[in-house]
């Protein structure tokens, strides 16, 4: 396989004259992870969820709120002899309020397991992310490599017809052949040139996809390493895929976020005691009075809201089921992608073989057809005819050998294993526990908030 994967790539190297450093595929895979804009996106959306324990955790804990109030009343006044006079008050109070929430029936801490979850199945949201980012690289990796390779046997095409053309024209200067062959292969010509602008549209294109998928634009390109597949039948693909693949882990947690959610849709049925505690310092005509203090304990309990509270239960339900239907239903799509990569190696493993048998064929016919042109038992269109079947032949193998190539990464991403850790890409990669770590308790303190910003810090961010 080695040996195919490296003659697949071989036109690249020859792309870049002179070049001393090739870059290989853990080099583009690496440049991949660390410049994709979408892998920044979706880490920035685990952060929120993971705010979103902390607003959760923050509920159980104390509020402490800080009120000041004042105002200024004038009240008019007559004496016996009708004359008005004015008294003005002055008074305020500065009040500092404790509350806390004592009794909820467990209705918080269902929350902060939601949350737990939500930010469980956003971490495998964002390893497959990572799955695509690696793919999407591999793919434009030996796309560029095939466009290469295709664009130097359009050229060598081209270079054989001109001499093809140019022996007929030889030939018709000294009758040995008709206006009509110098024809054939004028046209043959033209459709080379053709054929090759084609192909180095297409190398472009690949070129532009290289840069939007790896972040810079192609150099010389090394061979490909040997694929870290390991597996030996599409059933033991597929129960590493059932098992490990990023988006059914993903989608487990979001079903065991929908079981909580119909046990906090039952607390919410439930009453809740909240405790407050009030220190006010009144201030009246410019002196503070003597302050007071104040206990409260609330009981909220309600009574009827109209079904709202059943119609959220039984919403909690439906939502439930839908997501372990979800899960059976991710379940059978990583499955069919499983089959349907295994099936596309299958088809390429057995294109790369008919293929070597179809050039060797037809380099032998081709080799055949020129020699008995010489002698005149073949005419100029047997020869152009036999070219272009070799052609054919070589284009159809490259293509193959890429479809190979891809198609055992993509395996790796359907068994959901195409991640930098298991590549062995050797860089730091995202840690989504770091930051989780730092915010799951509701930091609010400068200290806990310069620890955030070094973790930002050493991200990127």
């Amino acid at each position: 396989m080695r040996n195919v994967l490296t003659a697949l790539l071989l036109g690249a190297v020859s792309f870049a004259p002179g070049a001393v450093w090739a870059e290989s595929l853990t080099d583009a895979l690496i440049s991949a992870y660390r410049t994709s804009h979408l892998l920044d996106q979706n880490q920035a959306v685990l952060r929120a969820a993971d705010e979103d324990v902390a607003t959760a955790v923050g509920a159980l804990l104390p509020v402490l709120t800080f009120a000041a109030q004042a105002s200024d009343t004038q009240r008019e006044s007559f004496s016996a002899f009708g004359r008005a006079t004015y008294t003005t008050t002055f008074s305020g109070s500065l009040n500092l309020i404790a509350s806390l929430s004592l009794l909820d029936f467990g209705r918080n801490k269902q929350n902060i397991a939601i949350k737990n979850e939500l930010v469980l199945a956003s971490q495998q949201a964002l390893v497959n992310v990572e799955q695509q980012v690696l793919l999407d690289a591999v793919t434009a990796y030996v796309q560029m490599s095939l466009q290469t390779g295709l664009v130097a046997a359009q050229q060598s095409n081209v270079h054989l017809i001109s001499q093809d053309l140019q022996a007929a024209r030889d030939k018709f200067d000294v009758g040995e052949v008709t206006k009509t062959d110098v024809a054939l292969s004028e046209a043959q010509l033209a459709s080379a040139n053709a054929q090759l602008a084609s192909a180095q549209g297409n190398y472009n294109v690949a070129r532009e996809q290289y840069k939007a998928k790896i972040g810079h634009y192609p150099a010389a390109l090394s061979g490909l390493p040997k694929t870290p597949l390991t597996v030996k039948t599409i059933d033991e693909a597929r129960a590493i895929a059932l098992r490990t693949h990023p988006v059914v882990l993903e989608v487990q947690h979001q079903a065991k976020a929908a079981d909580l959610g119909v046990e906090y849709a039952k607390a919410q049925m439930r009453p809740t005691l909240t405790g407050k505690i009030t220190v006010q310092n009144p201030y009246s005509n410019n002196a503070f009075l003597k302050p007071t203090e104040a206990l409260e304990l609330d009981l909220n309990q309600t009574i009827y809201a109209g079904g709202q509270q059943s119609a959220g239960f039984r919403k909690a339900i439906a939502q439930s089921q839908q997501a372990h239907a979800a899960l059976l239903q991710t379940g059978v799509s990583v499955s069919f992608a499983v089959g349907q990569a295994w099936s596309n190696i299958l088809v390429a493993n057995a294109s790369i073989a008919a293929n070597e048998e179809q050039i060797r064929a037809a380099q032998a016919a081709y080799d055949g057809v020129q020699q008995e042109a010489q002698l005149g038992s073949r005419t100029t269109l047997d020869v152009l005819n036999s070219e272009q079947t070799l052609l054919s032949a070589k284009a159809s193998s490259l293509q193959a050998r890429a479809n190979f190539a891809i198609g055992q990464y993509t395996l790796l991403s359907a068994m959901g294993l195409l991640t930098a850790d298991h590549l062995h890409l050797g860089i730091p990669t995202f840690d989504p526990q770091q930051y989780y770590n730092a915010v799951k308790n509701a930091p609010a303190t400068s200290s806990q908030g310069a620890r955030l910003d070094k973790i930002m810090k050493s991200l990127g961010k």
